[in-house]
């Protein structure tokens, strides 16, 4: 596989291939602010986004599950689900679908490896922020009944069976499934939005509504809380997907100014949408707006165009908006905070529009039949491929992790009389705003 994109390159290869490389300190202050802006994503963006947006009772707990998934996953990570990540296994064909064991701990990285042009253990971090936030994304799905134990358990083991293969398929480099097919996926609408929102979606059905849903109103008990939240992870974001060029590069500012033109496009089209239905522009729309086009623009913000990233944010927008209003009352799933409709389903569309609006560009893909040939539907088709394939696994693996750690705990829901008193007191044993 040649690369011109070296700084990709270096990222998804082996490490110990890159040992002799010269280090760079732009890339190196780089990687290492657009770590600390993913970080700042979960513990304050995602966590006061999601706090909002629960009733005030449950308010604490819902941050604790969205903090609890952070370090939890982090540590996971760095046991072991780096290695599995971005290990070798022993097999070609195992080699497809996970990496190996070989660096358990991180005991076959040294400080003194290099990424490319940046730290080894840089990237390690990086993409240990993206494992910690992808599994807090799905806890929005289940706020308000799921026992905090069950949840916690179910963080470590999805970050094993579910997070670690896909990234592998998808970011792996040579041998793995879905990077050899050509699968585009810039910093993570497959890996991380997809698949977080599917499973949170799986464990809203798995756990079961909340008492009282639909019939009784619940409203969000500070949407000046979720639209702060929405702000910082708009900020954290340009760590997220600038980051993903892994270097102070060109191809970090196509992907800064694209995020940040869906991002506002997608915040006008949900204004105008419920404006136009509803009758009235509200702040919570205009945050969840902001979220869509954030999400949808994430697995093509270093592959498209000014114009595509208009393209890609308004679409998400839509789809989201949509998914949100309409579909999860049709199918009657409750989702507590959308997590499926907005996460999932901008997801889902930026995932497969970016095979059709990607730039024919050899210097920004790597190996796929848009680069091989200028086969834009065999793009396409390639990334049908990967949307179905993580669909599956993240479908079948979060069924099987629930089953596990809600046999561990004695079952996943929280008793109705402490989901009526509000999991903050009951679980926590804390109280936060009441209104």
């Amino acid at each position: 596989m040649k690369l011109k994109l070296f700084a990709l390159l270096a990222a998804f290869m082996p490490i110990a291939a890159f040992s002799a490389d010269k280090l760079d300190s732009g890339d190196t202050a780089w990687m290492m602010i657009s770590t600390a802006l993913v970080l700042l994503m979960t513990p304050a963006g995602l966590a006061l986004f999601y706090a909002g947006m629960s009733r005030s009772k449950n308010a604490l707990n819902t941050y604790a599950m969205v903090m609890g998934a952070f370090v939890l996953a982090f540590v996971v990570w760095i046991v072991a689900g780096y290695s599995l990540a971005f290990g070798t296994a022993g097999s070609a064909f195992v080699q497809k679908f996970i990496g190996g064991f070989g660096n358990i701990l991180l005991s076959e990285t040294k400080w003194s490896d290099l990424s490319g042009t940046y730290p080894a253990y840089v990237f390690v971090a990086f993409q240990g922020t993206f494992a910690a936030i992808t599994v807090a994304i799905a806890s929005g799905s289940v706020i308000g009944r799921m026992k905090f134990s069950t949840w916690m358990i179910i963080v470590a083991l999805w970050g094993l069976v579910v997070y670690a293969p896909i990234t592998h398929m998808v970011w792996g480099g040579d041998g793995a499934l879905l990077f050899d097919a050509g699968a585009l996926d810039f910093a993570g609408g497959t890996v991380v939005h997809m698949n977080g929102g599917l499973a949170g979606l799986v464990l809203a059905i798995l756990v079961g509504k909340r008492v009282g849903y639909p019939k009784t109103a619940m409203k969000p008990f500070s949407i000046i809380l979720t639209a702060a939240g929405a702000a910082l992870l708009w900020f954290g974001w340009y760590g997220f997907n600038g980051g993903s060029a892994f270097g102070a590069n060109k191809i970090a500012g196509l992907a800064v100014l694209t995020t940040t033109v869906a991002t506002a496009a997608a915040g006008v089209t949900w204004l105008l949408l419920e404006w136009a239905i509803f009758k009235k522009p509200t702040l919570l729309g205009i945050a969840s707006g902001i979220i869509a086009g954030l999400v949808a623009i994430t697995p093509a913000a270093g592959f498209v165009s000014v114009g595509g990233s208009f393209i890609v944010g308004i679409g998400g927008a839509i789809i989201a908006f949509f998914g949100v209003v309409t579909l999860k009352k049709k199918l009657g799933y409750d989702d507590s905070l959308d997590a499926f409709g907005i996460h999932f389903l901008a997801g889902l569309w930026g995932a497969l529009v970016t095979g059709l609006l990607a730039l024919n560009d050899k210097d920004l893909l790597w190996d796929g039949p848009l680069k091989e040939s200028g086969d834009r539907i065999g793009q396409f088709m390639v990334q049908v491929q990967s949307v179905v394939v993580v669909g599956l696994w993240t479908l079948i693996g979060t069924v099987i992790v629930y089953y596990i750690a809600s046999a561990l705990t004695g079952g996943a829901r929280v008793a109705t009389e402490d989901e009526e008193i509000g999991l903050d007191e009951s679980v926590h044993g804390e109280r936060g705003v009441n209104l």
